[in-house]
């Protein structure tokens, strides 16, 4: 079964005005997982598709979206999927991909069918953009990532970047994912924040500790706003928003990323103390 919604882009100055529920319902995505189901939320942020997938009792094959007005989900798409559960296989076009956890699949345009199998209990998180080249379809594990080790313990955000789905590791259109690890007594991520006015993200919670929350920061670097997060939960990150955030104990996250260009590095910085 494949549940789905829609979501329009939101004006800045727009934005300024909405009060929790709002800023929820705008750029929260709350319920990625359910059993035997795939769920997608269709984003006017350069058309930006973020999606969970749950294979439990039965194999759950990906179905084009009425917003999509193509045969295959992928006809016109490329497509990125981590792993955040036990180890899971994905299928596409009659090849079996194995993934364990915190490993990636990216998918080219122009693959026809795509399974998510069960076995086990997998988690799959996915990002999906417009793509006009078709590339190869890779798995990208750990030893394959782009790893990098930032941050100070001085100021709780000593992480470290796997960069998956990078132009540094696979080719693609304009779909770049990766994973943020929080090493422990480390809470604050991409801070300092940034903007970048050329690409838009998506980030994705998980790992958090049961009972702890996320809060997660956006809105421009003058008129910041926060969203109260929990595990396993997706937030719309505009082109115009700060992305950062802080949780009660430490946390994974995958970023998500599409626009005009493959630069990791291209980014405005916002200094802790010039945020309002």
């Amino acid at each position: 079964m494949t549940k789905h919604e829609f979501r329009y882009a939101s004006h800045p100055k727009d934005a300024l005005q909405y009060g929790s529920e709002e800023l929820r319902r705008h750029f929260l995505i709350e319920n990625l997982f359910s059993d035997d189901e795939i769920y997608f939320t269709y984003s006017m942020y350069d058309r930006y598709v973020v999606g969970g997938a749950k294979p439990v009792k039965k194999d759950l094959v990906l179905e084009t979206l009425p917003y999509l007005k193509s045969e295959n989900f992928l006809d016109r798409r490329e497509m990125g999927v981590i792993n955040v559960g036990t180890k899971g296989t994905v299928m596409v076009d009659g090849i079996s991909y194995e993934l364990d956890k915190k490993e990636a699949l990216y998918i080219t345009k122009g693959a026809k069918e795509v399974v998510f199998k069960t076995g086990g209990t997998p988690l799959f998180y996915i990002n999906s953009v417009p793509a006009h080249k078709s590339f190869s379809t890779r798995k990208v594990g750990k030893k394959d990532a782009d790893i990098v080790e930032l941050g100070n313990p001085k100021y709780c955000n000593r992480r470290i970047i796997n960069k998956l789905i990078v132009n540094s590791v696979v080719e693609t259109c304009q779909l770049q994912m990766g994973l943020t690890e929080l090493l422990d007594g480390n809470v604050w991520n991409t801070m300092p924040a940034h903007t970048h006015e050329r690409r838009m993200e998506a980030y994705f919670y998980f790992d958090l500790e049961e009972g702890q929350a996320i809060s997660h920061f956006m809105g421009q670097p003058k008129h910041t706003r926060h969203i109260f997060m929990e595990n396993n939960q997706a937030v719309l990150s505009p082109e115009w928003s700060i992305h950062s955030g802080v949780g009660t104990s430490n946390y994974s996250f995958v970023w998500g990323m599409a626009g005009e260009n493959l630069d990791y590095g291209d980014m405005d910085v916002c200094h802790p103390n010039e945020m309002r």
